[in-house]
């Protein structure tokens, strides 16, 4: 019996079938991480996808539509909704689910309120778990997934795409008032029992310029400015940075000049006349998107190209600088104050006429910081 014992205690038959089975503990394993981890990390890819979409289309609203408007059927509501479940955004082949209530509006470090906040959801509470395929066998059969986004309308230092022309900024008229088209800019009248005009830069929290909330929609008819005073529809032609002449003048309008222009930097008029070439420059514009058009009812551009090419960016400048620059017995002082949307309708004899349309523009990390009252707006996600 002690024999057999010992033969049955070094006996090595049926070691395999333990290796065997550690052996397929460990392939259950590996196949669990390759399959269901690995479905785990593509549905979070793609959760993330559809929170930055909707975050991005949210802010796009708010920039575009209305800025104000944060309510539940607001554009920036459902546009990051829409934008979150849409086909191209599934999670596993299913939209995931985003209501309302996880569209929220957040501040910025400043204090500003300019964010949108998207949370999308594939997760048991919502109804719509992810099923796992070998966790099942492990008691997990779904597992939950979420993603966060956020996107700012944030103001924007720089502009691209500029019009080689500027009219002044908008001021408080207190000659003539209200502001009108017909005023013309005065901070040092000669009559004393006259109220000087006012301007506030961009810089300051009373800027007096021009919005993109409140202008929106604005008709300008712009006329060629004479240099000896200035008014809201007065223009004055430009050569932008490396143009010069009426060939570079009316490319520039037709085409978009990449180059970068910032706040405050002094704008070079173009000598000469340049009514031929500003008509010129302007229906050759007009003729890459002639059926464009301004909707009163909506507020905004009609066009079947995205964006039409006859929103353009306008230079504004500040008339304070320019008035003090006539008084010091200098010609006209142009200095950048703001850069303003500006959808082209058309012409009019040598007028150019068009409407303030809310646009983008850019940060440029060269550049200073973007000024309070910045018209163009930069959408981007921040989170």
């Amino acid at each position: 019996m002690s024999a057999f014992l010992r033969r049955v205690r070094r006996d090595q038959r049926g070691m395999s079938f333990v290796f065997v089975g550690l052996g397929f503990m460990a392939f259950f394993a590996a196949t669990t991480l390759a399959i269901d981890v690995g479905m785990l990390m593509t549905a979070r890819t793609q959760a993330q996808n559809a929170a930055d979409a909707g975050a991005l289309a949210g802010a796009v609203a708010l920039a575009f539509d209305d800025f104000n408007n944060r309510s539940a059927s607001g554009p920036a509501v459902q546009n990051a909704i829409g934008a979150s479940t849409m086909a191209g955004n599934r999670v596993m082949g299913t939209a995931p689910s985003v209501t309302p209530g996880d569209v929220t509006f957040v501040n910025d470090e400043n204090g500003q309120p300019n964010r949108i906040r998207v949370n999308v959801f594939r997760a048991s509470e919502r109804g719509n778990p992810l099923s796992t395929l070998i966790g099942t066998y492990f008691d997990v059969p779904t597992a939950n997934m979420t993603a966060t986004a956020t996107a700012e309308v944030a103001p924007a230092n720089a502009a691209t795409c500029v019009l080689p022309f500027t009219i002044p900024d908008k001021w408080i008229e207190r000659q003539t008032p209200a502001w009108d088209p017909n005023d013309t800019f005065n901070a040092f009248p000669s009559n004393p029992s006259l109220q000087p005009d006012i301007y506030r830069p961009a810089t300051r929290p009373d800027y007096t310029g021009y919005n993109a909330d409140r202008d929106r929609g604005m008709r300008l008819t712009l006329k060629a400015g004479t240099g000896n005073n200035i008014s809201p529809s007065f223009y004055f032609g430009l050569a932008l940075p490396g143009s010069g002449g009426a060939s570079d003048y009316t490319w520039n309008i037709e085409n978009c000049n990449t180059t970068k222009m910032h706040f405050f930097d002094l704008l070079t008029a173009e000598p000469g006349n340049m009514v031929g070439p500003t008509i010129q420059g302007v229906e050759a514009l007009i003729a890459k998107d002639p059926g464009a058009y301004w909707d009163t009812a909506t507020n905004k551009v009609v066009s079947n190209m995205h964006p039409s090419p006859r929103v353009k960016i306008v230079p504004i400048f500040d008339p304070y600088y320019w008035n003090v620059g006539k008084q010091n017995g200098r010609n006209a002082d142009l200095k950048a104050a703001n850069y303003i949307g500006f959808f082209v309708e058309g012409t009019q004899g040598n007028d150019v006429i068009g409407r303030i349309t809310t646009t983008t523009g850019l940060l440029d990390g060269s550049a200073g910081p973007a000024p309070q009252g910045s018209f163009p707006r930069v959408i981007r996600l921040v989170q």
